[in-house]
Protein backbone atom coordinates (compact mmCIF):
# COMPACT_ATOMS: atom_id res chain seq x y z
CA UNK A 1 0.00 0.00 0.00
CA UNK A 2 1.57 3.29 -1.08
CA UNK A 3 1.97 6.35 1.11
CA UNK A 4 -0.36 9.32 0.69
CA UNK A 5 1.25 12.73 1.23
CA UNK A 6 -0.45 16.11 1.22
CA UNK A 7 1.93 18.69 -0.25
CA UNK A 8 1.04 22.36 0.16
CA UNK A 9 2.83 25.12 -1.75
CA UNK A 10 2.56 28.56 -0.17
CA UNK A 11 3.86 32.06 -0.82
CA UNK A 12 7.40 31.91 0.57
CA UNK A 13 10.38 31.92 -1.75
CA UNK A 14 11.63 28.39 -2.38
CA UNK A 15 9.33 26.95 -5.03
CA UNK A 16 12.17 24.81 -6.47
CA UNK A 17 12.12 22.83 -3.21
CA UNK A 18 8.40 22.18 -3.49
CA UNK A 19 8.44 21.10 -7.13
CA UNK A 20 11.48 18.87 -6.67
CA UNK A 21 9.77 17.28 -3.67
CA UNK A 22 6.66 16.68 -5.77
CA UNK A 23 8.79 15.04 -8.46
CA UNK A 24 10.51 12.77 -5.92
CA UNK A 25 7.29 11.76 -4.19
CA UNK A 26 5.66 10.79 -7.47
CA UNK A 27 8.81 8.93 -8.56
CA UNK A 28 8.60 6.97 -5.29
CA UNK A 29 4.99 5.99 -6.17
CA UNK A 30 3.49 8.09 -3.39
CA UNK A 31 -0.03 9.40 -3.85
CA UNK A 32 0.18 13.18 -3.63
CA UNK A 33 -2.69 15.49 -2.68
CA UNK A 34 -1.51 18.93 -3.80
CA UNK A 35 -2.70 22.26 -2.43
CA UNK A 36 -1.45 25.74 -3.29
CA UNK A 37 -2.17 29.23 -2.05
CA UNK A 38 -2.85 32.32 -4.12
CA UNK A 39 0.56 33.69 -3.18
CA UNK A 40 2.15 30.41 -4.32
CA UNK A 41 0.82 31.13 -7.80
CA UNK A 42 2.82 34.36 -7.84
CA UNK A 43 5.98 32.68 -6.53
CA UNK A 44 5.70 29.80 -9.00
CA UNK A 45 5.50 32.26 -11.87
CA UNK A 46 8.41 34.36 -10.54
CA UNK A 47 10.81 31.58 -9.58
CA UNK A 48 9.90 28.73 -11.95
CA UNK A 49 8.03 30.38 -14.85
CA UNK A 50 5.20 28.03 -13.95
CA UNK A 51 1.60 29.13 -14.35
CA UNK A 52 -0.51 27.56 -11.61
CA UNK A 53 -4.05 28.29 -12.68
CA UNK A 54 -6.71 29.01 -10.09
CA UNK A 55 -8.51 26.05 -11.63
CA UNK A 56 -7.08 22.88 -10.02
CA UNK A 57 -7.53 20.75 -13.16
CA UNK A 58 -5.49 23.21 -15.22
CA UNK A 59 -2.81 23.45 -12.53
CA UNK A 60 -2.58 19.65 -12.48
CA UNK A 61 -2.05 19.60 -16.25
CA UNK A 62 0.71 22.24 -15.99
CA UNK A 63 2.48 20.27 -13.25
CA UNK A 64 2.28 16.97 -15.12
CA UNK A 65 3.67 18.69 -18.22
CA UNK A 66 6.68 19.67 -16.10
CA UNK A 67 6.97 16.08 -14.82
CA UNK A 68 6.37 13.92 -17.91
CA UNK A 69 7.63 10.72 -16.26
CA UNK A 70 5.10 10.96 -13.42
CA UNK A 71 2.11 8.64 -13.19
CA UNK A 72 -0.93 10.96 -13.49
CA UNK A 73 -2.98 8.61 -11.34
CA UNK A 74 -0.80 9.48 -8.34
CA UNK A 75 -1.52 13.23 -8.37
CA UNK A 76 -4.69 14.92 -7.13
CA UNK A 77 -4.92 18.71 -7.00
CA UNK A 78 -7.49 20.48 -4.83
CA UNK A 79 -8.75 24.05 -4.70
CA UNK A 80 -8.36 26.20 -1.60
CA UNK A 81 -12.04 26.00 -0.72
CA UNK A 82 -12.67 22.35 -1.64
CA UNK A 83 -13.99 21.40 1.77
CA UNK A 84 -15.14 17.97 0.59
CA UNK A 85 -11.56 16.97 -0.22
CA UNK A 86 -10.48 13.88 1.80
CA UNK A 87 -7.76 15.74 3.68
CA UNK A 88 -10.27 18.19 5.18
CA UNK A 89 -11.52 15.55 7.59
CA UNK A 90 -9.93 13.45 10.30
CA UNK A 91 -11.91 10.50 8.95
CA UNK A 92 -9.68 10.35 5.84
CA UNK A 93 -6.35 12.10 6.51
CA UNK A 94 -3.19 11.57 4.45
CA UNK A 95 -0.30 9.65 6.00
CA UNK A 96 1.74 12.86 6.19
CA UNK A 97 1.68 16.50 5.18
CA UNK A 98 4.43 18.84 4.04
CA UNK A 99 4.15 22.60 3.56
CA UNK A 100 7.03 23.50 1.25
CA UNK A 101 7.78 26.30 0.94
CA UNK A 102 5.95 27.49 4.04
CA UNK A 103 5.24 31.20 4.38
CA UNK A 104 5.26 32.77 7.82
CA UNK A 105 1.59 33.66 7.36
CA UNK A 106 0.71 30.01 6.78
CA UNK A 107 2.92 28.93 9.68
CA UNK A 108 1.20 31.43 11.98
CA UNK A 109 -2.27 30.30 10.89
CA UNK A 110 -1.41 26.66 11.58
CA UNK A 111 0.17 27.55 14.93
CA UNK A 112 -3.01 29.34 16.02
CA UNK A 113 -5.38 26.67 14.71
CA UNK A 114 -6.97 29.04 12.18
CA UNK A 115 -8.39 26.49 9.75
CA UNK A 116 -9.73 29.18 7.41
CA UNK A 117 -8.63 27.55 4.15
CA UNK A 118 -7.92 24.01 3.02
CA UNK A 119 -4.16 24.28 3.65
CA UNK A 120 -4.46 25.31 7.29
CA UNK A 121 -7.37 22.91 7.80
CA UNK A 122 -5.37 19.97 6.40
CA UNK A 123 -2.47 20.86 8.69
CA UNK A 124 -4.87 21.09 11.63
CA UNK A 125 -6.17 17.62 10.75
CA UNK A 126 -2.62 16.24 10.52
CA UNK A 127 -1.79 17.54 13.99
CA UNK A 128 -4.98 16.39 15.68
CA UNK A 129 -4.75 12.93 14.10
CA UNK A 130 -1.10 12.52 15.07
CA UNK A 131 0.16 12.39 11.48
CA UNK A 132 3.57 13.69 10.43
CA UNK A 133 3.47 17.42 9.62
CA UNK A 134 6.64 18.94 8.15
CA UNK A 135 6.89 22.70 7.65
CA UNK A 136 9.68 24.14 5.49
CA UNK A 137 9.79 27.87 6.34
CA UNK A 138 11.94 30.05 4.08
CA UNK A 139 12.46 33.35 5.84
CA UNK A 140 15.38 35.28 7.29
CA UNK A 141 15.96 36.86 9.72
CA UNK A 142 13.39 35.39 12.09
CA UNK A 143 11.42 37.58 14.51
CA UNK A 144 10.44 36.55 18.01
CA UNK A 145 6.90 35.99 16.69
CA UNK A 146 8.21 33.57 14.03
CA UNK A 147 10.26 31.68 16.60
CA UNK A 148 7.42 31.50 19.11
CA UNK A 149 5.09 30.12 16.42
CA UNK A 150 7.69 27.51 15.47
CA UNK A 151 8.13 26.49 19.11
CA UNK A 152 4.37 26.21 19.53
CA UNK A 153 4.15 23.96 16.48
CA UNK A 154 7.09 21.82 17.56
CA UNK A 155 5.43 21.26 20.92
CA UNK A 156 2.23 20.29 19.06
CA UNK A 157 4.13 17.62 17.16
CA UNK A 158 5.13 19.32 13.90
CA UNK A 159 8.63 19.17 12.41
CA UNK A 160 10.19 22.53 11.52
CA UNK A 161 12.68 21.91 8.71
CA UNK A 162 14.26 25.14 7.44
CA UNK A 163 15.76 24.76 3.96
CA UNK A 164 19.37 25.07 5.15
CA UNK A 165 21.57 23.03 2.82
CA UNK A 166 24.90 21.64 3.94
CA UNK A 167 28.09 21.84 1.92
CA UNK A 168 30.00 18.76 3.05
CA UNK A 169 28.79 16.90 -0.05
CA UNK A 170 30.57 19.48 -2.29
CA UNK A 171 27.58 20.74 -4.30
CA UNK A 172 28.36 21.62 -7.89
CA UNK A 173 25.08 23.30 -8.86
CA UNK A 174 21.98 24.88 -7.37
CA UNK A 175 20.14 21.61 -7.96
CA UNK A 176 22.51 19.86 -5.55
CA UNK A 177 21.53 22.32 -2.81
CA UNK A 178 17.84 21.80 -3.55
CA UNK A 179 18.31 18.03 -3.44
CA UNK A 180 20.05 18.25 -0.06
CA UNK A 181 16.98 19.86 1.50
CA UNK A 182 14.48 17.64 -0.32
CA UNK A 183 16.42 14.59 0.88
CA UNK A 184 15.96 15.69 4.49
CA UNK A 185 12.22 16.10 3.91
CA UNK A 186 11.98 12.64 2.34
CA UNK A 187 13.84 11.21 5.33
CA UNK A 188 11.17 12.67 7.62
CA UNK A 189 8.51 10.95 5.53
CA UNK A 190 10.44 7.65 5.46
CA UNK A 191 10.42 7.77 1.65
CA UNK A 192 13.52 6.05 0.19
CA UNK A 193 15.77 8.12 -2.07
CA UNK A 194 19.29 8.41 -3.44
CA UNK A 195 19.41 12.19 -3.80
CA UNK A 196 22.54 12.78 -1.75
CA UNK A 197 25.43 10.83 -0.30
CA UNK A 198 24.90 10.30 3.41
CA UNK A 199 27.41 11.43 6.03
CA UNK A 200 30.11 8.83 6.58
CA UNK A 201 29.22 6.81 3.48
Amino acid sequence: MSTTVCLALTGASGMPYGLRLLDCLLAASCHVQLLYSQAAQVVARQEMELELSSRPAEARTALLTRLPAADPELLAVYGREEWFAPLASGSNPPDAMVVCPCSMGTLAAIAQGLATNLISRAADVALKEGRKLVLVPRETPLSAIHLENMLRLTRAGAVILPPSPGFYHHPQAVGDLVDFVVARILDQLAVPHTLTRRWGS
